[in-house]
């Protein structure tokens, strides 16, 4: 449908401050590059901040009438615990936009949760136990373990202290710092390689972008190998300017390489996953490949991992914004384009 006055476009994200965490300020980062590409493709993006204060983003959103919105929304007052706050008010408001649904992104941002739905159809995920403290249960399977947020991403919470290498250390944790901070859980730590394999819409089927490995360059032998918050956003860490992503492997790889893609596309489909995504994996020392997480419209910064494996694909910038936008469900689509 051509149009001689640019639609408008709502490009929603989390309301940040000055004293907003640099995980979180970097939407602002997304909001701008998404915001260029869309004035590229003909619309006109107007940024809407979406805070606890839902109601003042209902009125915004009522006042501009958008054609669609462009969802940017990974958290809501610091937490991503909210993040599903978005799609869920969309839907209520009859508003297409663009990525995954409200199930979605409540589901794969309950970490556990999101597991136990990948056991049920047989994807392998390491063992996890939920750090209850009410009640004293330990583990049923053996350490190392890695303790996680449930419902943060981008690394939040995860520093040099979150592999655990003992039960008693483990329950330390439990009944101490895990206790202050939230809901927590325990899961299985993985020494190996690790992959993340993005996935962008085609057409409205998913294409698999380059895979891309995380190297660990020069970590000493008691630094545990994991992509931490200091190795993502604080740029003058050891650990930011030693893990490097590689896209490059030999032909040896490959069938490890097409077992990774076959295990992405289940995720997509059994997480009813739309427009981007990216899933994460482990890969133990006897080769078999476990999904730590799934992540539903991932970060897309021009640094980010999923632009760079969309460059590496020979894809500009644009034309990832154009198939999220064409990959917006047609139970969505309240508007014609």
């Amino acid at each position: 449908m051509s149009r001689n006055k640019p639609a408008t476009v709502a490009v929603l994200h989390n309301e940040v401050g000055s004293d907003s965490s640099p995980d979180d300020l970097d939407v602002i980062t997304q909001v701008n590059v998404v915001s260029q590409a869309l004035n590229a493709l003909n619309y006109d993006p107007v940024s809407v901040p979406l805070s606890l204060n839902l109601q003042a983003a209902c009125d915004r959103l009522n006042s501009l009438k958008p054609l669609f919105v462009f969802n940017l929304v990974e958290s809501i007052a610091g937490t991503g615990r909210f993040i599903y706050f978005a799609a869920a008010l969309l839907d209520r408001m009859r508003y297409p936009y663009t990525g995954s649904g409200t199930d979605a992104l409540y589901v794969t941002t309950n970490k556990p949760l999101s597991k136990s739905r990948m056991r049920s159809f047989e994807i392998a995920t390491p063992d996890w136990i939920l750090i209850d403290t009410s009640v004293r249960q330990e583990p049923d399977f053996e350490p190392p373990y890695i303790l996680k947020p449930v419902w943060e991403d981008a690394s939040v919470g995860l520093d040099v202290s979150s592999v655990i290498h003992t039960r008693t250390e483990l329950r330390q944790h439990k009944f101490g710092n895990a206790a202050k901070n939230g809901d927590w859980f325990a899961e299985t730590y993985i020494p190996g390689r690790e992959f993340n394999i993005s996935i962008l819409a085609d057409e409205r089927k998913p294409e698999i972008l380059s895979v891309a490995e995380i190297e660990f360059l020069d970590f000493p032998e008691d630094r545990p190998k994991i992509v931490d918050y200091r190795a993502k956003w604080e740029a003058d860490s050891f650990e930011y300017q030693h893990t490097i992503r590689r896209f490059d492997f030999l032909r040896e790889d490959e069938p490890l390489l097409s077992q990774l893609r076959e295990i992405t596309l289940k995720c997509w489909r059994i997480f009813n996953l739309h427009g981007y995504a990216r899933v994460d994996f482990r890969i133990d020392h006897d080769g078999k490949p476990w999904v730590l997480e799934i992540n539903a419209n991932p970060c897309i910064s021009p640094d980010s991992g999923f632009v760079a494996a969309a460059e590496r694909s020979g894809l500009c910038f644009n034309t990832i914004i154009q198939r999220i936008i064409n990959d917006i469900p047609d139970n969505r689509r309240a508007l014609e384009y």
